[in-house]
């Protein structure tokens, strides 16, 4: 069965795909390379919003484990977003494409106030806008921040570009044995505790039907291909 093409989407990238092979930080090189991607898309018309996690900076929920209070660990883990919203902002107006950054927690010198009608004038007009800071409140992830952006803005789906190539049994790399799966209901994903999103994310887009392709961002070309509707990657829809 052909998947869709889709021309407003919510695109999920995780910190430490900004990070590229020193796992820590930004690459400039890599982040200039999704940049370009990025540009390709928007120019054939696609309406494109980004959130990016924090992981390459600050982890919250792995400094909470540590024993530090687990709300100023998700707000500091919050900053970190916003240090990628606005390292992206600046690659994609490098390459010439108008983006907006929006935080869900003020911060008026650097990002406008998330207001989802000004978010999806924005995307009508062709900007990329770039949703910061998670959904401003601990305890919930940046996948979760992901699917209630992507609902909000009524994007026709949501891409989470990883380093893998879709979603596997186990993890591919320590288990030989690993079946990577075409398509996945969400009732799989919640029952298997398949590392798709966290429960929360995963619940949201079920009740309401919103389809998630996992596919690997490392390939050059993919989010170009997978917008269009090419067969790539991993789809978590209902039955």
């Amino acid at each position: 069965m052909s998947r869709p093409s889709f021309t407003r989407v919510l695109l999920k990238l995780s910190g430490e795909s900004l990070a590229g092979e020193q796992g820590y930080g930004i690459d400039p090189h890599t982040i200039n390379a999704i940049a370009s991607e990025i540009r390709d898309v928007v120019n054939q018309g696609v309406q494109l919003a980004l959130v990016i996690g924090g992981g390459n900076i600050f982890r919250g929920l792995a400094a909470s484990s540590k024993g530090m209070d687990r709300a100023s660990a998700d707000y500091m883990g919050m900053l970190a977003t916003m240090i990628n919203s606005l390292a992206m902002q600046d690659a994609l107006e490098k390459v010439g494409v108008a983006t907006r950054v929006q935080s869900a927690i003020a911060m008026q010198e650097v990002a406008e106030p998330y207001i989802r009608r000004r978010a999806m004038r924005h995307l009508e007009k062709g900007r990329v806008v770039i949703f910061g800071a998670g959904t401003g409140n601990p305890y919930f992830t940046t996948d979760t921040a992901a699917s209630l952006r992507a609902m909000e803005i009524n994007a026709q789906v949501i891409l989470k570009g990883t380093k893998v190539d879709g979603v596997y049994s186990s993890d591919p790399k320590k288990d030989p044995t690993a079946v990577r799966y075409s398509e996945l209901t969400y009732i799989d994903v919640l029952n298997k505790g398949l590392q798709v999103m966290d429960a929360t994310a995963t619940s949201l887009c079920m009740d309401n039907k919103l389809p998630i392709i996992i596919f690997d961002l490392t390939t050059e070309g993919n989010i170009k291909k997978v917008i269009s509707g090419e067969t790539i990657g991993t789809i978590v829809q209902g039955e």
